[in-house]
């Protein structure tokens, strides 16, 4: 495929959180894929440890504004901006007090306030697909890094699958050796049944409505949704890449980044 349009959806970007191995790659693959001539669009959470005033984030108002419902409890979806100098490269935020902002010094929401990470991660993907809705920008690739981005191929293939933004586009998930201290807790399929998911797919994802999703379960839920695998970094779980190698999707091994590779690959779906 012609590869133009290129959303990169991401857990933590480099410089917005500290240097490691998934936020320099996500820094990296946008910054590179732009280089190359693609048009890029970035987001990640607003964690509350991102100092706006220091990165220059600013609220864009005709992007806010929305709820998204979960649990039946509204919760006002913010969002933010800011250029990554010198690439001038845009990075979206998606923000919400509920989920973004309680933290104590030195840790992150997902870590320090691990039970509210099933709607977490809802809010965070369901977030950033209506607002490259709102955008009315069509991606070619979706390309998801870090498990809570995880979720992202089952909203856009179960709900998104016709709507101009993704009709054409292929999502891309990247295996990193990543962490999640605590499963996201079983009532999550009841919360995912609310969002518009069917229950005949819910009944493919888990064994029973009692299953709890820890990390091996929620990367297998991507691989399950994604239409191609990359394995990102090394010691990611055996059991995670030999179950996105037997999915029979194209699969990259590429655990330095590989601008050029990532981009043949891409064109190649």
């Amino acid at each position: 495929m012609d590869v133009k349009k290129v959303l990169y959806i991401s857990q933590e970007i480099e410089p917005y959180l500290p240097a490691g191995s998934m936020s320099t790659f996500s820094r990296n693959i946008a910054q590179g894929l732009q280089e190359k001539g693609a048009e890029v669009r970035t987001f990640m959470p607003k964690y509350g440890a991102i100092n706006e005033r220091r990165n220059q984030l600013h609220e864009v108002i005709r992007l806010s504004g929305m709820n998204i419902i979960i649990d039946d409890t509204d919760h006002p979806l913010i969002i933010k901006v800011a250029t990554l100098q010198p690439t001038r490269l845009q990075v979206y935020f998606i923000d919400n007090d509920d989920y973004f902002y309680r933290h104590t010094p030195g840790k992150f929401e997902p870590v320090d306030w691990a039970d509210v990470n099933d709607e977490r991660a809802i809010f965070f993907v369901r977030g950033t697909i209506e607002t490259v809705k709102k955008l009315r920008w069509e991606a070619d690739i979706v390309h998801c890094i870090g498990w809570i981005t995880a979720l992202t191929p089952l909203f856009i293939k179960q709900l998104y699958a016709d709507d101009p933004s993704f009709r054409t586009s292929k999502i891309v998930y990247s295996l990193f050796a990543d962490k999640l201290e605590v499963p996201l807790a079983a009532n999550i399929y009841a919360k995912l049944k609310e969002a518009g998911i069917e229950q005949s797919v819910l009944d493919s994802i888990a064994k029973d409505d009692a299953e709890e999703i820890d990390l091996v379960k929620i990367n297998k839920i991507a691989i399950d949704f994604a239409d191609a695998i990359v394995e990102s970094s090394p010691d990611v779980a055996p059991e995670i890449v030999e179950y996105a190698k037997a999915s029979g999707k194209p699969f990259l091994a590429c655990t330095e980044l590989n601008t050029a590779a990532y981009h043949s690959f891409y064109q190649s779906l």
